[in-house]
C-alpha cells in the first residue's frame, strides 16, 4: 500500500501498513462471523447498513454542530469552520452533547433493527446494545491513542463486541479506526489486564491504566516493527461497519484531511440480551460513563475549535 497516512504525526512505513480484509460472506452467517472474529479479531462488513439511515444520522449530528458555528454549510460535508458558539460542557453538565448523542436519527442507526440483526448473528443469540454510545467527531490533527477495550467493559456480561460505524464516508486521510494486526494474540499484553478483578474495582484510573499500559500508545510504529506486524485500516464508505473484539489493539490514524473535514464515527457496544445490563456506567436513562460524568466527559462534548 502506498500511503502518506500518519499516526501520532509519524508517517507509517509502506511495509507496515495494510488493508483490513473484507468479510467474505453474508452478515447473517453466524458460523463464518465467529470464525473470522477468531482468526482476525475483527469483521469488516461492506454495504450492510441502510445508506439513507446513515446519511440522516450524519445530517442530524452535523446539523447540530452547524447551529453552533462549528460546521460549514452544507452540514453534510462535515467541514470544520474552526469556530464555535458551543457552551463549555462543564457549564451545561454535558446537556448539549447528551442531546446530540441521543438524537432520533442517530439512535435509529445505532439501535435499529439492521444493527440488531447483525449483532445478533455475531453473538449467536439475541443482542442488547449499550445505552451509552461514543459519538466521535474528530478534527484535523486529532486521533485516538492505541488501547484495548476489555478493561473498560469487563466485570459484567461477556462476550461483548464493539460495532464501529463510519457515519458517512471515512477515507484513510480522514483518520479512521486502525487495528494492530494479530494483536488479539499478544498474550503478554492481554494477560496483565485479564488478572484484574474489575467487578471489585471499576474506577476510571484502574481501567485506563489497564487499557493503555503496554499497548504502544506512545510509539505505535516501534510496537509494530518490534513485533513484525502491521497497522490495518480501510477507506470506509457510507453503509460499512467494523465489528471488533474486546481483545484487539486499536486506535485511529491522524485526521490529515486536506479539506479540513471532520471524521464522524460512532462506537456502540453490544452484549447478549440474556445477561445483566446493570452496569450504571453504560446502561440506564443517565449512564455515567467510565469517568463518571456521562456524555459531558467525552471528547465529542468539547467544541471543535
Amino acid at each position: 500500500m502506498n500511503s502518506a497516512a500518519t499516526i501520532q504525526g509519524v508517517e507509517i512505513p509502506t511495509e507496515r501498513f495494510g488493508h483490513l480484509a473484507d468479510f467474505p460472506g453474508s452478515a447473517s452467517d453466524t458460523a463464518l462471523l465467529k470464525q473470522h472474529l477468531n482468526d482476525h479479531g475483527y469483521v469488516l462488513l461492506r454495504d450492510v447498513l441502510d445508506v439513507d439511515l446513515v446519511t440522516a444520522a450524519r445530517s442530524e449530528v452535523f446539523g447540530r454542530l452547524a447551529e453552533q458555528g462549528e460546521i460549514a454549510d452544507p452540514p453534510g460535508g462535515g467541514v470544520a469552520t474552526g469556530t464555535s458558539r458551543r457552551i463549555d460542557p462543564a457549564d451545561d453538565d454535558g446537556a448539549f452533547w447528551t442531546s446530540v448523542s441521543e438524537g432520533e436519527a442517530l439512535r435509529r442507526l445505532t439501535h435499529g433493527p439492521g444493527m440488531m440483526a447483525i449483532m445478533q448473528a455475531t453473538l449467536e443469540e439475541p443482542a442488547r446494545a449499550f445505552d451509552l454510545i461514543y459519538l466521535r467527531p474528530t478534527c484535523v490533527g486529532k486521533a485516538t491513542a492505541m488501547h484495548y477495550d476489555y478493561p473498560f467493559f469487563a466485570g459484567s456480561a461477556q462476550p461483548m463486541f464493539n460495532a464501529w460505524i463510519p457515519v458517512g464516508d471515512v477515507p484513510i486521510q480522514d483518520g479512521p479506526l486502525v487495528l494492530v494486526e494479530g494483536s488479539h494474540r499478544f498474550d503478554d499484553l492481554i494477560a496483565p489486564f485479564l488478572s484484574i478483578d474489575y467487578a471489585a474495582d471499576r474506577s476510571d484510573s484502574v481501567v485506563q491504566q489497564a487499557a493503555y499500559a503496554g499497548s504502544g500508545q506512545s510509539d505505535p510504529i516501534h510496537l509494530i516493527e518490534d513485533r513484525d506486524t502491521r497497522l490495518l485500516t480501510a477507506d470506509f464508505r457510507t453503509g460499512d461497519m467494523l465489528i471488533i473484539s474486546m481483545f484487539i489493539l486499536h486506535g485511529s490514524l491522524d485526521n490529515v484531511s486536506p479539506t479540513n473535514r471532520v471524521r464522524l464515527s460512532c462506537d456502540v457496544r453490544y452484549q447478549p440480551a440474556s445477561q445483566p445490563a446493570d452496569d450504571g456506567r453504560y446502561f440506564g436513562a443517565i449512564p455515567s460513563g467510565s469517568k463518571g460524568g456521562g456524555y459531558g466527559d467525552m471528547r465529542g462534548a468539547q467544541p471543535l475549535n
